[in-house]
């Protein structure tokens, strides 16, 4: 049984209990297990409430909400033997702790076989970046923006056009302007933040309704014999156009070993995969991007040049 995890982290006040309440209610038919550092402190809105029970609440469309009790592997290894277990878990940190410190913990090898992490959000108040200057220069800050795959604003409807360019050029300075989004009231399109089921084969989706920028997304499947030295080369080429990669090849240098692939953003792992690419297939691989940014027809020729003649 394997469940990813998204982190997601931010200041006090920045709107993550907003974005958990959001995510529980529009699990988009995945069953979420959150896990947040003061479990007493959420908020967790009245409509979604269930069973209360040894510091866990049963959500009422079959997510749950606890405390993280104790050190992080005992509390992921309780989550994922409920029954029945998640689809995913998200962690809310705290707004006074660096998520880096989890991070790590959640990179070590026996978390990651059955937990790995999958994103990190940083959510950053718009608003208060630009009314508190000082607060770019601030350590944890900073180190909370520095650990994200993706930024999330918050509050910007509060900001001008040019106010709105100010606040993206300070974060610039850490990261590019293609992994920050707009959130509003915790509103963010599931595709951002998990990737999607490796079935899937829509190339263009429809623009999700409670999110602020619709995504697409491209299938590429393979029978060829694949070369990963070349996959290693395209995937240099492909990942900073695209938000999301997944994927399951088989590769001539490792024969019967099927191998998973993830990217976000400029994060990229290969890990063995417990599960072959569908039958007869050598490759099966789904890309996200923002609609209108994806060509299906350039990512198919780079794909092919991994094919070994």
């Amino acid at each position: 049984m394997i469940v990813p995890v998204l982190l997601v982290a931010g200041f006090l006040g920045v709107g993550k209990t907003t974005l958990l309440n959001h995510l529980l209610a529009n699990p988009g038919g995945r069953r979420i297990a959150a896990v947040v550092n003061d479990f007493g402190s959420v908020d967790i809105d009245a409509q979604l409430l269930g069973t209360v029970s040894d510091g866990v609440v049963s959500l009422k469309n079959g997510c749950i909400c606890c405390s993280l009790q104790g050190d992080l592997l005992r509390t992921l290894s309780s989550v994922i033997k409920r029954d029945p277990a998640p689809d995913a878990i998200v962690i809310e940190t705290s707004g006074i702790s660096d998520p880096a410190e989890i991070i790590r913990n959640l990179m070590d090898p026996v978390i990651f076989k059955v937990a790995p992490l999958e994103t990190v959000v940083t959510l950053v108040d718009a608003r208060r970046l630009l009314d508190d200057p000082d607060l770019a220069k601030d350590a944890l800050w900073r180190s909370q923006l520095r650990a994200a795959d993706f930024v999330l604003l918050t509050k910007t409807d509060l900001l001008e056009d040019e106010e709105r360019a100010e606040v993206e050029a300070v974060i610039g300075r850490d990261k590019p302007n293609a992994a920050i989004f707009d959130v509003v009231h915790g509103a963010v399109a599931p595709d951002l933040l998990f990737s999607r089921d490796l079935v899937a084969t829509r190339v263009l989706p429809r623009p999700t309704p409670t999110a602020s920028e619709p995504f697409a997304a491209v299938t590429w499947t393979s029978q060829a014999p694949l070369s990963l030295a070349r996959f290693q080369t395209v995937i240099g080429q492909l990942a900073p156009r695209t938000l999301r990669i997944k994927g399951i090849l088989l590769f001539t240098e490792h024969p019967g070993q099927p191998i998973l692939f993830q990217s976000v953003a400029t994060r990229g792992t290969l890990a063995p995969s417990p599960l072959p690419p569908p039958e007869r297939l050598t490759a099966q691989l789904v890309l996200i991007g923002r609609e209108g940014e994806l060509d299906a027809e350039e990512i198919d020729r780079l794909l092919q040049t991994i094919v070994m003649a």
